[in-house]
């Protein structure tokens, strides 16, 4: 890896405890542009059976790492520390869990931030475009590699749900298991324009220069006002209400500036962005490929490309999700009982919003533990794709 301080146009590290697969043959991307090649990080924990069926795919949101949960070789904690481990509901007694950071990410895998092979600068917007699909066929290359032609599950909450979904949909005989949290079968309005103001905050940004910036010297201050904005569709007004209320950080008003406590918790969730090495133009990708996701693409309609998931589903909505509204779960689960498959929605109400997987833990691990646990579904078909 190299030195950042002496290679200004060094990626972003992996996290300590990652491995790289380099795919090394051309990747075609689903909007027809050509990879060279790529790697991915990801990491394991958990002890891959002699039969390869016990593993589980982890998909991240948006600006997460392989880094799920701590490791010998990390000991900082994961971002979904408690749900994995030993005798959690990811339980690395029974399965192998596997982690990676999506193809247009940065902390390891190729996106903007890698050097091109042109010029060994970075792609930067002469990265192609990327979609959920181009995400999960990626992965799928990393299961040939690792030998696992069947996953026990494949597990997502919001991008990764949306993962989860695609490839249930483009592999349908790759896994026995299907969980999808707080995750559409393709984006609406709301979240879209979100994500598009969200991107013109770090696109606004002097720094950003077009997207043609050294690695750590591009748009902080455009990336945390992105996820300032972002934050706010995170959580739900109940949750501020009980948190915050009205509480303010000073007697009286001096300035315009921070008044309320709420406000301060928004500008430390964005210098909690903008501090972890996260890249800008892979905020740019990975948030474009959100908004491009819809499992109908490709498909008659949006009901036909649903019905391609013929594994055993576990759908979560949350009630106070105002980025992906319930009903936005509650449709895909519909559809899928609707095309005779096994589905099970599971309404959750929780004030803490669209990141509740993150936060309410216990309630989720009563959720997903017996689904993941039950008896694997009659295997049927051959992996395609």
């Amino acid at each position: 890896m190299s030195d950042p301080a002496a290679d200004p146009f060094a990626p972003p590290p992996a996290p300590p405890g990652a491995r790289l697969f380099d795919h090394a043959a051309p990747f075609r991307t689903t909007l027809g542009a050509e990879l060279p090649g790529y790697v991915l990080a990801y990491e394991t924990w958990g002890t891959l059976s002699a039969e390869r069926d016990n593993a589980i795919l982890l998909c991240t949101g948006l600006s997460a790492s392989s880094h799920a949960r701590s490791s010998v070789e990390d000991s900082t904690p994961g971002w979904w520390e408690r749900m994995i481990g030993d005798g959690a509901p990811l339980d690395t007694r029974r399965y192998c869990v596997i982690c990676t950071n999506v193809l247009g990410g940065c902390f390891g895998s190729t996106g903007p931030v890698s050097p091109s092979p042109a010029d060994g600068r970075p792609w930067g917007l002469r990265f192609p475009l990327v979609t959920v699909q181009d995400f999960v066929r990626a992965q799928a290359r990393l299961l040939d590699h690792l030998g696992i032609e069947r996953l026990h599950a494949v597990v997502g909450s919001s991008m990764g749900g949306m993962q989860a979904l695609a490839l249930g949909a483009l592999f349908p005989a790759r896994t026995s298991r299907v969980v999808a949290i707080s995750s559409p079968g393709r984006s609406y309005p709301l979240s879209i324009a979100l994500r598009f103001v969200q991107r013109q905050a770090v696109m606004r940004d002097p720094a950003w220069n077009g997207g043609r910036y050294e690695p750590g010297r591009g748009p902080v201050e455009g990336l945390r006002l992105a996820r300032e904005i972002g934050t706010i569709s995170y959580r739900s007004g109940p949750e501020w209400d009980q948190r915050f209320g009205r509480e303010r950080l000073r007697d009286a008003p001096t300035d315009v500036g921070p008044d309320f406590q709420v406000e301060a918790y928004l500008v430390r969730q964005g210098e909690r962005l903008a501090g972890s090495g996260f890249d800008p133009n892979s905020f740019l990708y990975l948030s474009k490929a959100m908004d491009l996701f819809d499992l109908g693409e490709g498909a008659p309609s949006y009901e036909a490309g649903i019905a391609r998931i013929h594994a055993r589903t576990l759908v979560v909505g949350v009630t106070t999700d105002l980025l992906f509204p319930i009903q936005q779960q509650e449709e895909v689960a519909r559809i899928l009982r609707e095309s005779g498959r096994e589905a099970r929605f599971v309404r959750l109400d929780t004030v803490y919003g669209h990141d509740a997987f993150l936060i309410d833990v216990e309630r989720f691990a009563a959720i997903l533990r017996p689904f993941l646990d039950e008896p694997a579904p009659r295997r049927g078909g051959r992996p395609t794709g």
